[in-house]
């Protein structure tokens, strides 16, 4: 995709994109990362439906940097997402219904039509501002605490 036209996506993203969007309302619920440095505490939204998950974080211009959004699924599968129509970038932790943190993408690129994989099945996927994961030094092996996962 050239410049102009996703310099023209972004356009029409941020004024038509909120409001094409806002018949998925999310849950906000609380969730802890448990990493080697210590306990995070974030307030994220749920995407737990499949028009949920479909909506994500599209057409948003900014998250708070406590915030994030959990898409959790049934069971562990491998899972793949992407960055249509997504304008802010994003890390990307990969869990185990555990919580365990399976898989690690940082720096998310907006508005890419890459394909993002967990790489090994997965039960959930917490999207982060970009940034996040080196800030507060998530890897595979720590934990997301949330009553969705962990059982």
């Amino acid at each position: 995709m050239n410049e102009s036209a996703r310099a023209l996506l972004v356009l029409i993203g941020v004024l038509i994109g909120p409001a094409a969007w806002s018949q998925h309302a999310f849950e906000l619920s609380p969730l802890t990362i448990e990493t080697s440095n210590g306990r995070h505490d974030f307030t994220v939204e749920l995407a737990l439906t499949s028009g949920q998950q479909a909506q994500g974080l599209m057409f948003r211009q900014e998250m708070a940097a406590d915030a994030g959004m959990l898409f959790v699924h049934p069971r562990p599968r491998l899972l793949t997402m992407w960055m249509r129509n997504t304008l802010i970038p994003l890390d990307m932790v990969f869990a185990g219904p555990d919580g365990r943190v399976t898989h690690v993408v940082e720096r998310t690129i907006p508005l890419s039509e890459k394909t993002i994989s967990s790489r090994v099945p997965a039960k959930a996927v917490l999207e982060l501002n970009a940034g996040t994961v080196a800030r507060l030094g998530i890897r595979p092996g720590d934990r997301l605490v949330h009553p969705m996962l962990n059982g």
